[in-house]
């Protein structure tokens, strides 16, 4: 089963060019790193040797990891979806009903999803509760807190 994910053209250029930076020169300061903790002598007593093979364990991960991601991406085109109810890429206004405090939220995959730039994941418990509501609508979200009733104001 092929298991998707779904990300802006934006998004897979950054992810695109991360991993060209960490192929070329994240690899190229890393053997250097290891290349001056191998000047430091006997390899079986030297820490610093052990921890720069150490990061670069975890650099190769992390490069395996993003093209895994890249292998698996699909591209989102948004023109399709209805423009009157709320669907992955939709920044959605609404207003916290608990608290009486708006907010701008835009709907994206759990890759992409960063709260400080109000990019919520449509798989988080208020992403779900919007998915498919139109302006006006009443929305329960059930957070760790409890419930959040959230009124739709607009969708762009």
């Amino acid at each position: 089963m092929a298991n998707f994910v779904y990300l802006t053209p934006e998004r897979l250029r950054e992810i695109e060019n991360e991993v060209k930076e960490l192929k070329t020169t994240g690899r190229k300061e890393m053997a250097n790193t290891i290349a001056e903790a191998r000047s430091f002598g006997d390899l079986s007593e030297n820490a610093e040797y052990d921890a720069a093979k150490d990061a670069q364990g975890l650099l190769e991960l992390k490069i395996s990891k993003m093209e895994n991601l890249l292998s698996r991406a699909q591209i989102i085109d948004a023109s399709n979806f209805p423009k009157d109810e709320v669907h992955i890429l939709s920044k959605v206004k609404v207003k916290n009903l608990n608290n009486q405090k708006e907010f701008e939220y835009q709907l994206v995959s759990p890759e992409e999803a960063n709260l400080q730039l109000g990019k919520i994941a449509l798989t988080s418990p208020v992403g779900k509760s919007l998915m498919g509501r139109k302006v006006g609508e009443i929305v329960n979200a059930q957070v760790p807190a409890g419930t959040i009733k959230f009124e739709v104001l607009s969708i762009d």
